[in-house]
Parts: structure tokens; sequence; C-alpha cells
């Protein structure tokens, strides 16, 4: 699932990367406080065993400015998964302000397209 190798890949970087940031898969049902982030996969085509997939990954935190600090260090970290085996290629294809009203709550999203290939696996 490339969700968790995202999950994963956000998930090991040291403090001086990024400040240890906790990612999820879903918005957890107890608010962590402070900053975290959740990924979520929004859709994704296939063609010759490479897959495309659309990944939102939401930044939330405290205050706004944080949430969009939260952004850019997100951007910058994933142009690097690309060092996974299985992660040919990342695009950006937008970021934006995503502060929730109903939830009040700050967060910024950004949108990446991701070109992989997972493993084989027996069914």
């Amino acid at each position: 699932m490339i969700e968790k190798t995202v999950i994963d890949y956000l998930n090991s970087f040291t403090p001086d990367e990024t400040p240890d940031i906790p990612c999820y898969a879903e918005r957890p049902e107890e608010e962590p406080g402070g900053k975290y982030l959740v990924v979520e996969k929004t859709g994704s085509t296939e063609e010759n065993h490479i897959t495309d997939a659309t990944i939102a990954i939401s930044s939330y935190a405290d205050t706004m400015y944080e949430a969009s600090e939260l952004n850019e260090a997100v951007k910058y970290v994933m142009r690097r998964i690309t060092m996974l085996p299985n992660v040919s290629a990342v695009r950006l294809n937008s970021d934006y302000n995503f502060t929730s009203t109903a939830a009040k709550c700050y967060r910024y999203q950004a949108v990446f397209i991701l070109t992989y290939y997972e493993e084989e696996q027996d069914v």
C-alpha cells in the first residue's frame, strides 16, 4: 500500500529534518495537540504494472502559520521520496490552505502524484 509507504517514510525522518511530527493514516480520535500529518490516497491509475497515485498530505497545527510552515517542510521532504526503491517519480499537484472551520483546526494540504510499483504478492 502506497499510503503505508508514505507514512513510514514521513515517520522515518530525524528531528532535524522534521521536528518529530507524527504521521497517521487518519485523523486521531483524540487530538494529539501540536503538529501532525495525515496521509490519504485520493485516487490512482495503473498501466503496465506502474501505478500513479494521488496522495494528499494534511498538515495540522495550532496556528495557521505553523500549519503553513509544516506544509513547506512536507513539500521539501517529499521531493526526496524517490530515494525509496519502489518510487520512481513525485510531482506536487497543488498545495493550499485547508483550514477546517467545522473541526476548528488549522491545516494546509499538499497533493502529490507518485509514480511507483508494488512487489507482486501471492494471492
